[in-house]
């Protein structure tokens, strides 16, 4: 794999990484995002939609939670989950867990990390990890790691040291066992940066997972809102400033339009693509221009032969509805109001 800027500005990184797959002839740009899928399937589309839409993402997202209890149908089958989900040609990387579906906290020790899949909770050691990760024979797959230390409010300094020590002996443990395995030689792992919101743990964790023979790095920890914005903001600022230019950044948990651009700004390269299939599942739409506007309270638009002002939106504004139970975003609509319903005319002539 090989990463190749072509611009680099206000912290925003443009590019392509090439060499990708099993046979070193996929290319990816940067930015982007990989495609969320739900046990290997991208939710809502047929596979024969899913593969007539223009630009798929080159590399789709599997989720360990949902795949573990089948990891012996998949030893059985001896190769790999790419064939057996029917996307044999596609970059694969698999991720610890399902974004959509947070896990409890209170399950990672020493010595493991506990996934949940459909029949509740599936614990993981280091051996276990490497076990399944050969049967599924990923291009890319997220080390363990304790991200615990980001569930709370605030995190101590005790706790998010204990966070990075685990993520780091993880790391270790499962790179010796790459080592031994001849299946997963053309595998990458991913580091993940762990800390919580403890600057000097998080520099930490960016500089030792640097020095080991990753592929790229995962941030962690930057999802929800138990962080505050400007925080985690400048945490992440830092953090992409510790790590090599010449391997990828992944941020966890990230998805919404506006978020990503803030982290774009920041250094970061790949993104989650699962802010659709939420929008979806709550009876929502996204509406919103594709055009990207510097100064959207300024700029006119040309639209129907006439020129409106675009008026800035807010879009860290949470919008509640009666018919909606999910927080709507201002990147949505509510397709279970009146106004966007079929009248009887309308479905007649259908």
């Amino acid at each position: 794999m090989k990463l190749s800027l072509i611009k680099v500005g206000n912290g925003c990184r443009l590019g392509k990484i090439k060499n990708l797959g099993k046979t070193r002839d996929h290319t990816m740009d940067i930015p982007g995002c990989l495609l969320y899928t739900k046990t290997g399937s991208a939710p809502h589309l047929t596979h024969h939609t899913l593969h007539n839409i223009h630009r798929l993402p080159a590399m789709a997202q599997l989720t360990l939670s949902s795949l573990a209890e089948h990891h012996e149908v998949l030893t059985e089958y001896k190769e790999g989950v790419g064939k057996f989900i029917g996307m044999p040609e596609s970059l694969l990387y698999c991720s610890l867990h399902d974004p959509v579906s947070p896990c409890p906290a209170g399950y990672v020790t020493n010595k493991s990390v506990s996934v949940w899949g459909a029949g509740g909770r599936v614990e993981m050691t280091a051996s276990k990890f490497m076990a399944i990760q050969q049967a599924l024979q990923p291009d890319w797959f997220q080390c363990l790691s304790d991200g615990e230390a980001s569930c709370a409010e605030v995190t101590s300094i005790k706790r998010a040291r204990k966070s990075v020590d685990r993520s780091l002996l993880f790391l270790d443990s499962c790179l010796q066992l790459q080592e031994k395995s001849e299946v997963l030689q053309k595998s990458l792992i991913i580091g993940v940066i762990e800390g919580g919101d403890v600057m000097e743990e998080r520099l930490r964790s960016a500089r030792e997972t640097a020095k080991r023979p990753v592929g790229g790095f995962l941030l962690d920890g930057f999802q929800g809102n138990l962080m505050a914005t400007e925080t985690g903001l400048h945490l992440l600022s830092s953090v992409t400033a510790e790590l090599p230019e010449d391997k990828p950044r992944l941020i966890c948990g990230v998805s919404r339009p506006d978020e990503v651009l803030e982290c774009v700004e920041r250094g970061v390269d790949l993104f989650e693509s699962f802010f659709p299939y939420q929008v979806t599942e709550r009876g929502c739409a996204l509406t919103f221009s594709f055009d990207f506007q510097p100064n959207p309270e300024e700029t006119l638009w040309q639209q129907n032969g006439t020129q409106e002002e675009i008026k800035y939106l807010d879009q860290t504004e949470k919008i509640k509805t009666t018919d909606c139970t999910q927080e709507m975003t201002s990147f949505e609509i509510n397709l279970k109001e009146k106004k966007y319903s079929l009248t009887d005319v309308q479905r007649a002539d259908f």
